[in-house]
């Protein structure tokens, strides 16, 4: 195998060993980083950060929502993440009258915090390598199936085991693509409350425009309190329960962070993909992420044109608006980051090293032949893929079709299900109609779905895709219809059917066309789509488990560090500014002048609260200002976070708290592929901004009395 080999001079150091701020480290293995971080700055211990026999940082960190990251800075449980991680719940809580988005909201007593059902914040514990007792039995020649079903009972005794000696929620995940297996012990607290979130136009200061962008100026942080029974232990909300006391709260720096100064980030990153093949690189940069930004922007379209006009269905679909949007400008960035960072052909240059490496002995022939496998496999895995981005992206994206979709069950009952089953279905699909109906504007997804189908119909040939669009003669005719017929869009008839169900009722169920068109895509998805993509993926994932073991063979003397996989990782690097390109560079900081400078009470997103203008010209920053007399808004540096880093606490040398973690820098979002030291940034709002609105803007000075304050 030859390959040419572009940039050679720039790929001599790629991937031998670690950018500075690359890696996301297992906090249990960090004394092997101890060093490296003090040389940086780091004044604190390995053993400060994670430690099973003392308090140590790790016990105020929380996976918060199963999605973000939060820290306790209080001993009364006070949370802190950020205001995107808790929008859903401030949302839910938020109606005209009380607008909780747009206003904010402050609890000015314990009384007044807001219950939050379905939302938890889960505290690791402990971690233990499992490697050997996970892998017992195992060996190379093994089919890929048996392998895993060995894996699988393995797995399965090590978990009954250990939750036989603790009263911790046991878990046992795979690292480094399953060549490493770590057991964690969590402990999950269900009785978490709203506490106190500012207005949109700071939490959400800039929305999609600035999404992604330095410089930023977001106050993107929420606060929350985690409460327990009388004992300490978790317990579903009560009334009886009390604040949690955490054996370890952070304490708060108003010191700042000074460009080049050392900072680290401890939360959970969600998912990387950093040791994938050049042809996976490429599929995903090149042709997947642009067909969805294309979609997702269109959408996006549709939901701002409805949302200027009309203050509800602005709330309505605020908190779709924004999930959409995060992935949309991501997935824009990814594409443009790659290819700038000429991030292919770098992984083409490392897959020939890979390959001359492999040719070296016999003992490595299984490594020979890998990229090779990988160009075939991705090749023919490209249609699969696509099928797959169409129906999700443009067949599933119309509300009505996903909304049906959960009635599927329902409409296949018969006179032989047994009742409880039935029940069980009805009393979930209230509760879902009722949560659909409270954020469904019906014109907005009619509009959708015909800009959706043309494309799905332009995109996908007639011989491969759901049998429904073959149907179609005009799209906006048939969508018309579709929902004029269908009984989902009419709250009151999906309420009736579900109050007065009976067997009878599936047949209607199965015949109404909503229903239908939503058969019809999973239909093409699971007889079609799903089985080969499965195969394809599940050989891909043997091989990239195998390259995985091949480069950590080849490169005895890099520390690598695993994807991250929602777990707790430590990521470090130092505060500093960036040079996006030629001719454009950014300090580290931004300030509330910033704030100011872009104020337009013509566009939602940057109206400015009058009660921040009145603090901002009578420069009443109080002790939150920085020593050049400014208030400072938000910060990057070079430390390498993902999705699920959002909320994660970024501390200095000490440990202290000097902001939350809420972004990354556009040209930078290819860090979860690839990470480019020069470009790849991420953005933290500055705790003392926190602080300042807290105090300052909003008033409620006793959460600052609950938090230790360095000065």
């Amino acid at each position: 195998m030859k390959r040419f080999r572009l940039l050679t001079i720039l790929l001599v150091l790629f991937p031998a060993f670690l950018f500075a701020g690359e890696g996301m480290w297992i906090p249990m293995l960090l004394q092997y980083n101890e060093k490296e971080m003090q040389e940086m700055g780091m004044r604190i211990t390995a053993d400060d950060i994670y430690s099973i026999n003392h308090s140590s940082l790790k016990d105020a960190i929380v996976l918060f929502g199963g999605g973000c990251t939060g820290e306790i800075v209080s001993d009364q449980g006070l949370l802190l993440t950020n205001h995107h991680c808790g929008y859903d719940y401030i949302q839910r809580h938020s109606s005209v009258e009380h607008d909780y988005l747009t206003n904010g909201f402050w609890a000015m007593n314990r009384g007044e915090e807001l219950p939050c059902p379905g939302l938890s914040v889960i505290f690791l514990r402990e971690m233990r390598d499992v490697t050997e007792k996970v892998l017992y039995n195992i060996n190379v020649d093994m089919p890929e199936d048996e392998r895993q079903a060995k894996i699988d009972e393995n797995i399965k005794k090590l978990i009954a085991k250990f939750e036989k000696e603790t009263d911790y929620k046991v878990s046992i995940k795979p690292f480094f693509l399953g060549n490493e297996y770590y057991v964690l012990f969590n402990e999950i607290y269900t009785d978490v409350r709203l506490v106190g979130c500012p207005p949109s136009n700071i939490g959400k200061f800039g929305g999609d425009t600035d999404n992604w962008v330095w410089p930023r100026h977001t106050g993107d942080f929420s606060v929350f309190r985690v409460y327990a029974d009388k004992n300490g232990h978790p317990a579903a909300y009560s009334d009886d329960n009390v604040p949690y006391k955490p054996a370890k709260h952070l304490d708060i720096s108003l010191k700042g962070a000074e460009e080049g100064d050392f900072a680290f980030v401890f939360g959970y990153p969600a998912r990387t993909n950093e040791y994938l093949p050049a042809v996976a690189v490429d599929q995903e940069a090149n042709l997947i992420d642009p067909i969805t930004v294309d979609l997702r922007g269109k959408v996006l379209d549709i939901y701002n044109q409805y949302q200027e006009q009309d203050p509800k269905v602005r709330i309505q679909y605020a908190s779709k608006h924004a999930s959409i949007g995060n992935g949309w400008k991501k997935w824009m960035g990814v594409t443009e980051g790659i290819n700038h960072f000429h991030g292919v052909e770098k992984k083409q240059a490392f897959e020939q090293d890979f390959y001359d490496w492999a040719m070296q002995s016999r003992s490595r022939y299984m490594y020979v032949n890998l990229i090779r496998q990988f160009d075939k496999n991705y090749k023919e895995l490209e249609p699969y893929q696509l099928a797959y981005t169409y129906l999700s992206e443009a067949g599933l994206r119309t509300e009505l079709i996903s909304f049906a979709g959960r009635f599927a069950r329902l409409s296949e009952v018969t006179k032989d299900t047994p009742q409880e089953d039935i029940d069980r279905m009805l009393h979930q699909l209230k509760g879902t109609s009722e949560s659909f109906f409270k954020d469904y504007y019906e014109p907005i997804d009619r509009d959708v779905a015909k800009m959706l189908l043309k494309e799905y119909l332009k995109a996908q040939p007639a011989d491969f895709r759901p049998s429904f669009l073959n149907d179609i003669k005009e799209v906006n005719e048939y969508v018309d219809k579709l929902f004029d017929k269908t009984m989902f869009t009419d709250q009151a008839k999906v309420t009736a059917l579900l109050d007065n169900f009976k067997v009878k009722d599936a047949k209607k169920l199965a015949n109404d066309p909503a229903l239908q068109v939503y058969q019809s895509l999973m239909g093409f998805f699971r007889n079609e789509v799903h089985g080969k993509m499965a195969s394809i993926t599940a050989d891909n994932d043997r091989l990239r488990r195998i390259y995985m073991k091949g480069q950590m063979e080849m490169q005895t003397e890099k520390r690598l560090f695993p994807d991250a996989n929602f777990t707790l990782r430590v990521t470090y690097g130092k505060i500093e500014g960036f040079k996006p390109q030629d001719g454009k560079t950014y300090r580290h900081f931004t300030t509330l002048e910033g704030i100011m400078q872009k104020e337009n009470p013509d566009i939602y997103d940057y109206v400015v609260e009058p009660r921040l203008k009145e603090l901002y010209n009578k420069k009443d920053y109080g002790r939150y200002a920085d020593k050049d007399g400014t208030m400072h808004v938000a910060f990057t540096a070079s430390v390498h976070t993902t999705g699920g880093n959002s909320g994660s606490p970024i501390l200095n040398a000490d440990g202290q708290l000097l902001g939350l973690n809420f972004d990354r820098c556009w040209e930078g979002t290819m860090s979860d592929l690839i990470y480019d030291p020069d470009i790849c940034r991420n953005i933290s709002v500055d705790i003392r901004y926190v602080l300042f609105i807290i105090d300052k803007f909003a008033g409620a000075g006793h959460l600052i009395d609950e938090m230790t304050i360095v000065e």
